[in-house]
Parts: C-alpha cells; structure tokens; sequence
C-alpha cells in the first residue's frame, strides 16, 4: 500500500483564518498567515486557542444535574482554562494601545476602574456568575419553582432580573445612519500647521491623537443590508489634549439639499414609505422620486448617487467628505476657509450592481465584515487627510457659493493640501457599547475649528445633539466611555439621567467664591468663535448663486469615464423603473435635460419614453461651464496597497494538483491576499499527490459575489468534476459578468469552456483578465493574474446587458 504523502500543514486553512464566515471540517493549525505581521501572528494564537477552548469541552457535563433528584442541590458549573488569552478576546488587536482605548489587554478576571477604557474592558475569565448587583448565581438554567412541578415564584429575583434587562436591551436606533461599522485608530500629522489652524492634532510633525471612526449607511434601518445603492457615513472622532472633535461626513462631497429645514422632508420621502413600510433601505421608490423631481438642488447630489460611489466595495475603499466649508482658525484668530477631504490608500474601488444586489442575499454584513477581517488580520486601513484651503477673497471669485452644500470646490480651484494619516489598527470590543453607543455630534468642534454660515450645517449643530439626547437616555451621554474625552471635564454639570461621574464638593455653579471660583473660565485659551459681522434684515430664503442646480451636476458627468457614465445610466434606469408615477419619472427626465441631452436621452430610451423638455431653472443667470475634472472619476486613484486583502476563490475538486494549488494559495497569501479553497462541500478531497486538502468553505456558503478573482488550477489526471456541476459553472460566469479576473491553468481550462466564459472582449482583443496558462508557465500566469487582480476590475469587459 502505497505510503499517503503529508500535506505539511504550513498554510492550509489560513485564508479561512483570516476570514469569519465557514471553514474546513478540520479545524486548521497553519503556521503563518502570510507576510510577517505580529496582529496576524496574535489572530492565528487567537483562532487556534480559541478552537482548542471549544473542543475541550466535547458536551455540557452538568447537564444531567439540572433534573430530577439532583436539581434540589445547586451545581457549579464547568469551565476550562483556555491556553492563550487571546482565547476568549473580542479581538486580535486587543493590545493595541492608544491613550483612548488604553493599553491592551487587562489583567484576566480583573475589572479595573482607573485609566482609559482599560477601566470599563470586564473580563470574566475564572470568575462566577453574578447578578447585576454582585450576588453570585447558583443556577442559571431553571427558575424558581414550588417543587419540579409547581408554579415559577414571583420572589425568583434572578429570573426578573435576567428577564427585565433582556426586555429593555435595546435602544432607540439613530433616525438616520442606524446601520454601521466602526473602528479605533489613530491620526498621525505629517507637519505643523500652526499658520493655519491652533487645533492641536496638527501642531507637530509625527504627532499621533486616537480616533474612533463609524461607517455607516444613512437610509437602512439597523438590521438592513450593507450593499445597497446608498450614501455611507464616514464620521471621525478625534480625542485631542483639547477635547473632542467629531468630524462627521460623507463618502460623497455634496448634499441633497441646501437647507435643515428641507431634512426631515429627505429622510421622510427616501425612508420606507409610511402606508405600508416598503421598501426598506432603497431610494428607488415614488415619494424619494416624487420630492427630487420637485426639488432640483438634488440634481447634483443625484449623479453621485446614482455613480458607483453610491455601491463601495469596501469602507476601506471609499473617499470621505467634511461636506461642508468650516473655518480653520490660528492662534492669531485669523480664519481661513476649509473643505476636508479623506482619500483611502487602497483606492477608491465599488461593486457593480448585480454583484451588489447578490451581496444582500449572500452576505449582508460584506463591509462590515471586510472591515473586521481586514484589521483582525493587521491589513490596517489608512486613509490620507486633505485639506482644500481659501481665502474669503478667492471663494468670493467662485463661480458658486461656499455655504451651498450641494456644490463641490474643484480640486483644479483649490488642489488638495495633505496633512496627514488616517490608520484604523484595532477592532471594538462589544458592538453595542462602542459602535452602537457612540455618539458624533457635528457640533462638537476644538480651538482651531470654526463653523460656518452653511444652512444645513447650522441646523446640523442642534440636530445631531439633540438625537443623541433621546437615544442615548439623556444629556450625560458624553459620559459613556467610548465619547468621552481624554481631555479632563470640569465644569457644573452635576444631574440628569446615568450620570457616572461623582464631584466633590457643593458648589455647581460660576462664579463662586466657595470652590476659590473654579473651575474657572479659559479666556483666549479656551474656544473663541471667530468673529463675523451679519448684515441684512431676517429673512427665510437663499443667496441667488444657490438657484444654479445643474452646471455641477454638468461637472461631474463630463468628469467621469465611459464606463462610469454607463452605470449612472443604469442606475437611473434601474431606479425610475421601479417608480410607479409616469409624471414623476417625466419631471426627473426634464431635470436630467438641463445636466446633457445625451443623459437625458440615454435615461428616457432606457424607460420607453421620450424626452421631456427642460425643467425651468430657479435662476437667470447662465450655467457656468466648468472643465472636466478627473478627480471626480473612482478611476483617479487606484490605490497603492496591490492586492492585499483581496479574496480571491480557489475551486477545488478530487484530482486537483496539489503542489500546484498550495503554491498558488502560499503566493496569493505572502502578497496579502485571502485565498480560499472552495469546493462542492466542506471536508477533505483527495489531490493529485495523494495529500488531501480540506475544502474550506462550499460554493453554496461562499458564492462568487464573496470574491474578488477566481483560479481555477489543474486537474493532471482528468477532467474536474465541477465541469458539470451547475452551482460552479454559475460562479464561474459571474466572475465574468462582474469584471473579475480569472486565472485557469492547464486542464482546468476546461472548466472555463464549460461554464462559455469568453476569452476575447467585445471589440475582438484579448481578455486582459481571463489568463489560460500551461502548468509549466505558472509564475508568469500568475504575475499577470496579480497585476490584474491589483486594478481591482476588468473594466473593459463591461457591457450592457453583460454577455454572460
């Protein structure tokens, strides 16, 4: 009997390590999970420990205890000591440090009360079950009863107790951007910019200031999915020496519209309608339609949403927006003007439609769990800060005004100042009191931050304070511990609902004589608002350069590439289908008219209808004709990070080259990627060396939208028995329709011809992203397969309708 050859061991099953969804029937022990990385290292002890946690206790010991004769005497329950710490952590970057989150893990079993959030992070390891007020539990599998048959009894405090807190464990979910992701991480400035700005986490090159940064999307309620066609959130908060600075914005520059009066008329017509609460996180629905076409300040907003940026492929590859102009002031108190923008290190990539519309079904949780992954495997994110600095002189040249959110300033204006990194290096450790009880108030400012006169950001300062008040439980939520500051609080806020803070004392009140008057006002040291002088009579209206509704609109379709204004088509197409009211659509149409005839008439061909004439604007002033401006296109920045964290699927049936698959999977891995091995189902197959690989996750638990590129390796003794099996001939022809690059080496070509996947692009050249190699040309397959993969898509095989 031959002798069966061992299969080593050294990465098999990393890429389901790096990954939270599925896994090998075998739970894998590889010895690296690609380049040297210490999180990586910390997330392999934590995966491998934590496995063999679970599997030392095959059953529940005690439960036999729990009925008849030995449920009168209460058991202790059983435990077992995990092998590594990181066994029962919430996170691989636990021993991140930062003044904010502190510095790491506690000591096991230790609940400390000093310091950052090391002094609310609860370990339960070797400790006993308590009440909430400290009574330790007997038994926590039955209630109290009068005898094994009897009635439950009221006096059953533990039970009430349980039961109460479960009943009121959830809170009111944020109106908007209830559906989030978030992070903690740092600032790093690269220099001083004192001449500009007095807010301390950019006066010194090298300086670092913690950050707690949410993503989000704004329509969905909390439980809908990732992926839909939306605005995402990207707020920041900053934990400066100075307090807290929340700078909370979009992943798109501009705004639907241009007052706070008109928001919660948005949110009202975007949100499910309210006679039968359809369809949830979706704006392609009449009242949505109905309010843009009869307010055209959207129009502008509505070619973003519309574009690709409305569909990321992942938080780490999205651009993030301050929205709003602000004012930077310095230590002398002049001001400056400012539009901040966040520009991510791996490019700005998005999905394609239907693979987006796949993902809600697939996986709802895709960028949440994209962004987990990508930190618990050390893949930090990073994005850079910059800034777009004015004059009031120069922004009194634009051909727009500055306080209108629903305009941009071009880059080719004002071009982008980079200050700074943005690197997001450890995840929450409980979702609810981090994620979801953060609080980003955009009024929340530093010395050094001004506001301006933009009408939606004024009504923004009292809204986003006002929410939290009646979310959060009332006005001491600045004192739950992931808002609040590094910065130490003095002032005479002593009442009100979960306050956690004790003063000393009995004075809460300035000035006082009793407390030697503190705590004291700042004077200049404090924040000092800089001063603006108004003029004019009240009045309820808009400066006339806020009626231009289209010449931006204009810019940013003439800036976007072919392939980009294809899918604005299609998404309008896509939306104003769904819309049941013909006038609706006829209005959106018209006002499409006054952005480009060709848009306008590709959107009306694409519904059966004519083109309407042009909606009257709100303004006699000509539009202005801006030039292009490539900034505006996804396709401006590519990124610099190549292919690290793309996950890229690896079918595998019985007979497939051994070697060669764990050569491919060992290289994909030491480049940063995440490699897979997906197959029929789960378990071991044989391979053509006669050491078995474990199949990691099935095409059924990990369909093509779940990956960024496909290899599908040979099979040296037959055909692969996938070629038959319908589910993988399906992925392999969603790969195709969705851009993605395929790599297919020797007989495992055929697998390609099986599922018609073509090798030639609509106008007859060869596919630059279906690579068909010998096994003996491997490396060099494989190279071009990389630089493929490291553009993210195969642009040039879009069509409409795709072919396959």
């Amino acid at each position: 009997m031959a002798k069966r050859k061992s299969n080593g061991g050294d990465v098999d099953g990393a890429g389901s390590i790096l990954s939270t969804l599925g896994g090998p029937s075998k739970a894998p022990r590889p010895s690296r999970l690609g380049p040297p990385n210490p999180i990586a290292s910390q997330l392999l002890e934590k995966v491998v420990s934590d496995a063999q946690l679970a599997a030392d206790m095959p059953y529940n010991p005690t439960k036999a205890l729990e009925y008849g004769d030995a449920a009168w005497v209460p058991h202790e329950g059983d435990t077992e000591t995990p092998t590594s710490p990181l066994a029962t952590a919430s996170t691989s970057t636990e021993t991140v440090a930062s003044p904010k989150v502190g510095a790491g893990q506690p000591d096991l079993g230790d609940n400390p009360l000093d310091g950052p959030l090391d002094r609310v992070r609860v370990d339960d390891t070797g400790r006993m079950l308590t009440t909430n007020q400290a009574v330790r539990v007997a038994d926590n599998q039955n209630s109290l009863k009068a005898g094994l048959r009897g009635p439950t009894l009221m006096e059953d405090f533990i039970l009430r107790e349980k039961i109460t807190h479960f009943d009121h464990e959830r809170i009111p979910e944020r109106v908007v951007h209830a559906r989030g992701s978030a992070a903690h991480g740092y600032f790093e400035s690269y220099g001083d910019q004192s001449a500009i700005t007095r807010a301390a986490l950019f006066s010194a090159t090298g300086k670092r200031t913690p950050v707690f940064v949410r993503f989000s999307t704004v329509a969905g309620e909390r439980g809908s999915a990732d992926t839909v066609r939306d605005v995402r959130g990207f707020a920041v908060k900053f934990y400066t020496e100075d307090g807290n600075w929340d700078l909370v914005g979009n992943n798109i520059p501009v705004f639907f519209i241009q007052e706070a009066m008109k928001f919660p008329d948005l949110i009202h017509a975007v949100k499910p309608e309210p006679h039968h609460g359809m369809p949830q996180a979706s704006s392609a629905h009449d009242t949505f339609w109905d309010f843009a076409s009869l307010s055209p300040e959207i129009v502008h907003m509505l070619l973003w949403h519309t574009s690709d940026r409305a569909i990321p492929r992942s938080y780490r590859m999205m651009q993030g927006f301050g929205v709003h102009t602000f004012r930077l002031v310095n230590a002398h108190g002049t001001s400056v003007f400012c539009k901040f923008h966040w520009s991510p290190m791996a490019g700005t990539h998005a999905l394609v439609w239907d693979e987006a519309v796949r993902l809600v079904a697939a996986d709802p949780d895709y960028h949440r769990r994209d962004l987990w992954e990508a930190i618990d495997s050390g893949q930090f994110p990073q994005w850079e800060l910059g800034l777009q600095v004015f004059s009031e002189a120069q922004a009194a040249r634009f051909p727009f005004d500055i306080l209108d959110p629903t305009k941009l300033v071009p880059e080719a204006l004002v071009p982008l100042r980079t200050v700074g990194k943005l690197v997001l290096n450890r995840n929450p450790d409980n979702f609810f009191a981090e994620t979801e009880q953060v609080a980003f108030c955009a009024a929340h400012v530093v010395p050094g931050i001004d506001f301006t006169n933009d009408p939606l950001l004024q009504g923004r300062l009292h809204s986003y304070v006002d929410t939290q008040i009646s979310r959060l439980g009332g006005a001491n939520f600045h004192e739950i511990p992931i808002n609040s500051p590094v910065a130490p609080i003095h002032n005479n806020q002593r009442d009100g609902m979960h306050r956690q803070q004790i003063n000393r004392g009995r004075v809460n009140y300035e000035p006082n004589s009793l407390a030697g008057g503190c705590p004291f006002q700042a004077g200049v040291r404090g924040f000092v608002s800089v001063p603006e002088a108004s003029h004019g009579n009240e009045v309820r209206g808009k400066p006339e350069l806020f009626a231009d509704h289209y010449s931006q609109a204009r810019l940013f379709w003439i800036s976007q590439t072919t392939v980009e204004q294809d899918h604005i088509v299609q998404a309008f197409r896509f939306e104003l289908t769904r819309v049941q009211t013909p006038a609706v659509r006829k209005r959106v149409l018209a006002a499409l008219v006054n952005v480009d005839n060709g848009l306008a008439a590709r959107v009306a061909a694409s519904l059966g209808m004519d083109v309407p004439d042009p909606l009257p604007p709100a303004t006699s002033r000509p539009p202005y004709q801006y030039p292009p401006s490539p900034p505006l296109s996804l396709f401006h920045r590519p990124g610099n990070v190549g292919v690290a964290t793309r996950r890229v699927a690896l079918l595998v049936a019985p007979g497939v080259d051994g070697p060669q698959t764990r050569k491919l999977y060992a290289a994909l891995l030491d480049l940063g990627a995440a490699p897979r091995l997906v197959g029929d189902q789960i378990g071991k197959i044989a391979a053509s060396d006669d050491a078995p690989l474990d199949v990691e996750i099935s095409i059924e638990a990990g369909p093509s939208a779940l990956f960024d590129a496909v290899i599908v390796p040979d099979y040296p003794e037959g055909e692969c028995a996938l070629s038959r099996d319908a589910r993988a001939l399906e992925f392999l022809k969603l790969q195709f329709r969705h851009l993605k690059p395929m790599l297919a080496v020797g007989s495992g070509a055929v697998l390609l011809r099986a599922a018609h996947v073509p090798d030639k692009l609509p106008d007859g050249q060869p596919d630059p992203g279906v690579i068909v190699a010998d096994s003996c040309d491997l490396a060099d397959a494989l190279a071009r397969f990389v630089a493929v993969l490291a553009r993210h898509r195969v642009y040039a095989r879009d069509t409409d309708p795709p072919r396959v």
